[in-house]
């Protein structure tokens, strides 16, 4: 039986997700994670840094749980 694939379409979606930033005094800097998104965890120098490296994370996170749900829909279709 041929399957018709439908070609992908990209869409951007804005998020907003909430992150716990905390200072880090003994070492310098700042460490954070999101809450939302478990192990998601980053630190940077300053906090434009950390909400630089938040992005990244989240994005990073966000990609590899798409990708893994993607294969986890795979191996549920393959007889």
């Amino acid at each position: 039986m041929n399957k018709t694939v439908t070609p992908s379409i990209r869409v951007d979606v804005a998020v907003v997700l909430t992150a716990i930033v905390h200072p880090e005094p003994d070492v310098g800097g700042y460490s954070a994670c999101i809450p939302a998104l478990p192990g998601c965890h980053t630190q940077g120098e300053t906090l434009d840094e950390v909400r630089l490296n938040l992005r990244e994370a989240a994005e990073g996170w966000l990609a590899v749980a798409h990708d893994d749900a993607l294969s986890r829909d795979a191996k549920v279709e393959t007889p």
